[in-house]
Protein backbone atom coordinates (compact mmCIF):
# COMPACT_ATOMS: atom_id res chain seq x y z
CA UNK A 1 0.00 0.00 0.00
CA UNK A 2 1.51 3.31 -0.60
CA UNK A 3 1.63 6.40 1.42
CA UNK A 4 -0.96 9.61 1.10
CA UNK A 5 0.79 12.91 0.96
CA UNK A 6 -0.65 16.68 0.28
CA UNK A 7 0.93 18.43 -2.62
CA UNK A 8 0.78 22.09 -3.06
CA UNK A 9 -1.04 23.09 -6.29
CA UNK A 10 2.48 23.93 -8.22
CA UNK A 11 2.77 20.72 -8.01
CA UNK A 12 -0.09 19.36 -10.09
CA UNK A 13 0.71 22.25 -12.29
CA UNK A 14 4.18 20.99 -13.23
CA UNK A 15 2.57 17.76 -13.68
CA UNK A 16 0.30 19.03 -16.27
CA UNK A 17 2.81 20.93 -18.11
CA UNK A 18 5.50 18.44 -18.85
CA UNK A 19 6.94 17.84 -22.32
CA UNK A 20 9.15 15.62 -24.63
CA UNK A 21 8.21 16.67 -27.85
CA UNK A 22 4.52 16.28 -27.10
CA UNK A 23 2.82 16.56 -24.05
CA UNK A 24 3.51 13.80 -21.28
CA UNK A 25 0.37 14.03 -20.70
CA UNK A 26 -0.58 11.38 -23.93
CA UNK A 27 1.66 8.78 -21.87
CA UNK A 28 -0.84 6.41 -20.43
CA UNK A 29 1.10 5.63 -17.22
CA UNK A 30 2.51 9.12 -16.66
CA UNK A 31 -0.44 11.02 -14.46
CA UNK A 32 -3.66 9.49 -13.22
CA UNK A 33 -5.95 12.74 -12.07
CA UNK A 34 -8.98 12.11 -10.05
CA UNK A 35 -11.44 14.43 -9.30
CA UNK A 36 -13.72 13.34 -6.23
CA UNK A 37 -16.62 15.76 -6.08
CA UNK A 38 -19.45 15.36 -6.84
CA UNK A 39 -20.53 14.59 -10.36
CA UNK A 40 -22.71 17.75 -10.82
CA UNK A 41 -19.84 20.05 -9.56
CA UNK A 42 -17.37 17.82 -12.04
CA UNK A 43 -19.74 18.07 -15.10
CA UNK A 44 -19.55 21.91 -14.38
CA UNK A 45 -15.71 22.43 -14.66
CA UNK A 46 -12.47 20.67 -13.47
CA UNK A 47 -8.87 20.30 -13.49
CA UNK A 48 -8.25 19.42 -17.89
CA UNK A 49 -7.57 15.71 -18.21
CA UNK A 50 -9.31 14.99 -14.84
CA UNK A 51 -11.26 12.12 -14.25
CA UNK A 52 -14.36 11.49 -12.25
CA UNK A 53 -14.55 9.18 -9.52
CA UNK A 54 -17.35 6.73 -9.16
CA UNK A 55 -19.20 5.42 -6.52
CA UNK A 56 -20.65 1.52 -5.90
CA UNK A 57 -24.12 1.47 -4.61
CA UNK A 58 -23.37 1.73 -0.91
CA UNK A 59 -21.28 5.31 -1.34
CA UNK A 60 -17.64 3.61 -1.60
CA UNK A 61 -15.54 5.31 -3.52
CA UNK A 62 -14.35 2.72 -7.08
CA UNK A 63 -10.95 2.40 -8.62
CA UNK A 64 -10.88 4.57 -12.14
CA UNK A 65 -11.98 1.85 -14.93
CA UNK A 66 -9.45 1.41 -17.51
CA UNK A 67 -6.62 3.09 -15.54
CA UNK A 68 -3.81 0.48 -14.50
CA UNK A 69 -3.32 2.06 -11.07
CA UNK A 70 -0.40 -0.18 -10.06
CA UNK A 71 1.72 1.30 -12.45
CA UNK A 72 0.56 5.33 -12.73
CA UNK A 73 3.69 7.42 -11.47
CA UNK A 74 1.36 9.97 -10.38
CA UNK A 75 -1.48 9.37 -9.01
CA UNK A 76 -3.27 12.68 -7.67
CA UNK A 77 -6.59 13.55 -6.38
CA UNK A 78 -8.59 16.62 -5.65
CA UNK A 79 -11.65 17.72 -4.03
CA UNK A 80 -13.70 21.07 -3.44
CA UNK A 81 -10.96 22.13 -0.82
CA UNK A 82 -9.30 19.78 1.48
CA UNK A 83 -6.72 21.70 2.86
CA UNK A 84 -4.90 18.71 5.30
CA UNK A 85 -4.88 14.86 5.92
CA UNK A 86 -7.04 15.05 9.17
CA UNK A 87 -9.69 16.20 7.14
CA UNK A 88 -12.02 13.24 6.39
CA UNK A 89 -13.58 14.35 3.49
CA UNK A 90 -13.76 12.96 -0.10
CA UNK A 91 -10.17 14.03 -1.43
CA UNK A 92 -8.76 11.61 1.77
CA UNK A 93 -11.22 8.95 0.63
CA UNK A 94 -10.79 8.63 -2.55
CA UNK A 95 -7.03 8.76 -1.44
CA UNK A 96 -7.37 5.58 0.72
CA UNK A 97 -8.61 3.92 -1.93
CA UNK A 98 -6.31 4.38 -4.48
CA UNK A 99 -3.33 4.00 -2.20
CA UNK A 100 -4.39 0.45 -1.67
CA UNK A 101 -3.92 -0.51 -5.06
CA UNK A 102 -0.84 2.51 -6.13
CA UNK A 103 2.81 1.79 -5.39
CA UNK A 104 3.44 5.08 -5.26
CA UNK A 105 2.57 7.96 -3.26
CA UNK A 106 -1.10 9.27 -3.75
CA UNK A 107 -1.03 13.25 -3.17
CA UNK A 108 -4.07 14.92 -2.73
CA UNK A 109 -4.05 19.13 -3.54
CA UNK A 110 -3.97 21.25 -1.11
CA UNK A 111 -6.98 23.53 -1.11
CA UNK A 112 -8.59 21.61 -3.98
CA UNK A 113 -10.47 22.71 -7.13
CA UNK A 114 -10.98 26.06 -5.11
CA UNK A 115 -7.37 27.13 -4.88
CA UNK A 116 -6.25 25.67 -7.80
CA UNK A 117 -8.64 27.18 -10.54
CA UNK A 118 -8.34 30.18 -8.45
CA UNK A 119 -4.50 30.31 -9.31
CA UNK A 120 -5.00 28.17 -13.05
CA UNK A 121 -8.36 29.04 -14.14
CA UNK A 122 -6.58 28.92 -17.59
CA UNK A 123 -6.46 24.85 -16.78
CA UNK A 124 -10.24 24.76 -15.99
CA UNK A 125 -12.52 22.94 -18.34
CA UNK A 126 -15.77 21.02 -19.61
CA UNK A 127 -14.06 18.77 -21.53
CA UNK A 128 -14.32 14.73 -20.17
CA UNK A 129 -12.53 12.87 -22.95
CA UNK A 130 -9.61 13.32 -25.01
CA UNK A 131 -7.78 11.02 -27.71
CA UNK A 132 -4.37 10.91 -27.81
CA UNK A 133 -3.76 13.01 -30.93
CA UNK A 134 -5.85 15.92 -28.55
CA UNK A 135 -3.58 14.99 -25.55
CA UNK A 136 -0.27 15.19 -27.73
CA UNK A 137 -1.27 18.43 -28.99
CA UNK A 138 -2.19 20.13 -25.74
CA UNK A 139 -0.16 23.75 -24.94
CA UNK A 140 1.94 23.37 -22.44
CA UNK A 141 2.65 26.04 -20.16
CA UNK A 142 6.24 27.33 -19.35
CA UNK A 143 6.92 25.36 -15.37
CA UNK A 144 6.76 27.51 -12.66
CA UNK A 145 9.41 27.36 -10.06
CA UNK A 146 9.02 29.81 -7.29
CA UNK A 147 4.96 30.34 -6.87
CA UNK A 148 3.63 33.06 -8.81
CA UNK A 149 6.85 35.16 -9.38
CA UNK A 150 8.95 32.65 -11.63
CA UNK A 151 8.68 30.62 -14.48
CA UNK A 152 10.90 28.74 -17.00
CA UNK A 153 10.38 27.56 -20.42
CA UNK A 154 11.37 27.40 -24.24
CA UNK A 155 11.23 30.22 -26.75
CA UNK A 156 8.23 28.86 -27.98
CA UNK A 157 6.24 29.74 -24.94
CA UNK A 158 7.75 33.55 -24.35
CA UNK A 159 6.83 34.11 -27.50
CA UNK A 160 2.99 33.24 -27.22
CA UNK A 161 0.95 36.17 -26.19
CA UNK A 162 -1.96 34.16 -24.55
CA UNK A 163 0.55 32.16 -22.31
CA UNK A 164 1.92 35.65 -21.60
CA UNK A 165 -1.22 36.77 -20.56
CA UNK A 166 -2.52 33.69 -18.34
CA UNK A 167 0.42 33.56 -16.17
CA UNK A 168 0.79 37.12 -15.76
CA UNK A 169 4.13 37.28 -16.77
CA UNK A 170 6.02 41.46 -16.40
CA UNK A 171 9.56 40.16 -17.22
CA UNK A 172 11.00 37.98 -20.16
CA UNK A 173 14.29 36.33 -19.96
CA UNK A 174 15.46 35.31 -23.26
CA UNK A 175 18.64 33.15 -23.92
CA UNK A 176 19.39 32.98 -27.69
CA UNK A 177 22.56 33.77 -29.78
CA UNK A 178 21.04 34.40 -32.87
CA UNK A 179 16.96 34.91 -31.81
CA UNK A 180 15.82 37.91 -29.82
CA UNK A 181 12.15 38.34 -28.92
CA UNK A 182 12.18 41.72 -30.20
CA UNK A 183 12.29 40.32 -33.76
CA UNK A 184 9.08 38.62 -33.31
CA UNK A 185 5.93 39.83 -34.57
CA UNK A 186 4.22 40.46 -31.28
CA UNK A 187 3.19 43.17 -29.08
CA UNK A 188 4.61 43.27 -25.86
CA UNK A 189 4.11 44.74 -22.81
CA UNK A 190 6.44 43.15 -20.64
CA UNK A 191 10.05 44.39 -20.00
CA UNK A 192 12.36 42.26 -22.35
CA UNK A 193 16.18 41.11 -20.96
CA UNK A 194 17.94 39.47 -24.04
CA UNK A 195 21.02 37.49 -22.89
CA UNK A 196 23.47 36.77 -26.44
CA UNK A 197 24.71 33.03 -25.39
CA UNK A 198 24.92 29.66 -27.20
CA UNK A 199 24.14 26.22 -25.89
CA UNK A 200 27.82 25.35 -25.93
CA UNK A 201 30.38 24.42 -23.38
CA UNK A 202 32.39 27.02 -24.60
CA UNK A 203 30.26 30.11 -23.50
CA UNK A 204 29.86 32.07 -20.69
CA UNK A 205 26.73 32.63 -19.11
CA UNK A 206 29.01 32.81 -15.57
CA UNK A 207 29.39 36.05 -16.71
CA UNK A 208 25.65 37.26 -16.77
CA UNK A 209 24.71 35.71 -13.44
CA UNK A 210 25.42 39.00 -11.37
CA UNK A 211 23.19 41.02 -13.46
CA UNK A 212 20.40 38.06 -14.08
CA UNK A 213 19.98 37.39 -10.60
CA UNK A 214 19.79 41.23 -10.00
CA UNK A 215 17.16 41.46 -12.61
CA UNK A 216 15.11 38.49 -11.61
CA UNK A 217 15.43 39.71 -7.72
CA UNK A 218 14.54 43.34 -8.48
CA UNK A 219 11.26 42.02 -9.84
CA UNK A 220 10.14 39.30 -8.29
CA UNK A 221 10.71 41.32 -4.68
CA UNK A 222 8.21 43.73 -6.24
CA UNK A 223 5.31 40.80 -7.07
CA UNK A 224 6.18 40.51 -10.37
CA UNK A 225 6.67 37.72 -12.09
CA UNK A 226 9.09 36.66 -14.57
CA UNK A 227 9.84 34.11 -17.66
CA UNK A 228 13.31 32.86 -18.38
CA UNK A 229 13.45 31.05 -22.01
CA UNK A 230 15.83 29.39 -23.87
CA UNK A 231 15.56 27.58 -27.71
CA UNK A 232 14.42 24.34 -26.36
CA UNK A 233 14.25 25.19 -22.17
CA UNK A 234 16.67 22.45 -21.17
CA UNK A 235 19.81 23.64 -20.99
CA UNK A 236 20.81 27.37 -20.89
CA UNK A 237 17.69 28.76 -18.90
CA UNK A 238 18.01 25.87 -16.18
CA UNK A 239 21.52 27.09 -15.22
CA UNK A 240 20.38 30.48 -15.01
CA UNK A 241 17.35 29.23 -13.03
CA UNK A 242 19.89 27.31 -10.37
CA UNK A 243 22.16 30.13 -10.58
CA UNK A 244 19.14 32.34 -8.98
CA UNK A 245 17.72 29.85 -6.88
CA UNK A 246 22.05 29.34 -5.23
CA UNK A 247 22.37 33.58 -5.18
CA UNK A 248 18.12 33.90 -3.87
CA UNK A 249 17.27 30.89 -1.77
CA UNK A 250 21.24 30.39 -0.73
CA UNK A 251 21.03 26.85 -1.90
CA UNK A 252 23.65 25.01 -2.40
CA UNK A 253 24.26 24.03 -6.76
CA UNK A 254 22.95 20.47 -5.23
CA UNK A 255 20.04 21.46 -3.80
CA UNK A 256 19.15 23.77 -6.42
CA UNK A 257 19.71 20.83 -9.39
CA UNK A 258 17.16 18.59 -6.71
CA UNK A 259 14.60 21.34 -6.71
CA UNK A 260 14.72 21.93 -10.31
CA UNK A 261 14.30 18.09 -11.13
CA UNK A 262 11.14 18.49 -9.48
CA UNK A 263 9.68 20.94 -11.54
CA UNK A 264 11.31 19.94 -14.74
CA UNK A 265 12.85 16.59 -14.97
CA UNK A 266 13.87 16.90 -18.69
CA UNK A 267 16.12 20.13 -17.52
CA UNK A 268 20.12 19.40 -18.49
CA UNK A 269 22.40 22.50 -18.59
CA UNK A 270 25.53 21.43 -20.43
CA UNK A 271 28.48 20.33 -19.04
CA UNK A 272 30.48 23.33 -19.09
CA UNK A 273 27.34 25.64 -17.29
CA UNK A 274 26.93 22.78 -14.68
CA UNK A 275 31.12 23.72 -14.04
CA UNK A 276 30.06 27.44 -14.49
CA UNK A 277 27.57 26.92 -11.85
CA UNK A 278 30.26 25.16 -9.38
CA UNK A 279 32.32 27.82 -9.67
CA UNK A 280 29.02 30.24 -8.82
CA UNK A 281 28.73 28.39 -5.56
CA UNK A 282 32.08 29.39 -4.58
CA UNK A 283 31.39 32.79 -5.27
CA UNK A 284 27.71 32.52 -3.54
CA UNK A 285 28.63 29.93 -0.93
CA UNK A 286 32.20 31.09 -0.01
CA UNK A 287 33.20 27.54 -0.43
CA UNK A 288 32.16 24.25 -3.03
CA UNK A 289 30.04 22.31 -1.41
CA UNK A 290 28.68 20.20 -4.18
CA UNK A 291 30.18 16.66 -5.24
CA UNK A 292 29.96 16.90 -9.07
CA UNK A 293 31.11 13.02 -9.46
CA UNK A 294 27.66 12.23 -7.84
CA UNK A 295 25.42 9.94 -10.05
CA UNK A 296 22.57 13.05 -10.35
CA UNK A 297 24.86 15.16 -12.31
Amino acid sequence: MAGITMCEPLKLYNLLNQCRCVSRLAEINYLCLIDARETRDYNTSHIITAKNVKMDSEGKFLLPVAVEVDSMQHMVVYDSNTSCLQEQGRAVECAEVLAKASLYPVHIVRGGFQRFSALYPFLRTEKIMYTITELENLKTYPVEVIAGLLYMGDQKQGTDSNILKDLKINAVISISLSDTLESRSIKWSQTILNIPVADSVESDLYSNFERICSFIGSHINMGSRVLIVSRQGRSRCSALTIAFLMHHLKYTLEESWKYMLKCKPTMRPNTGFLQQLSEWELHTMGTKVTDMSEPHF
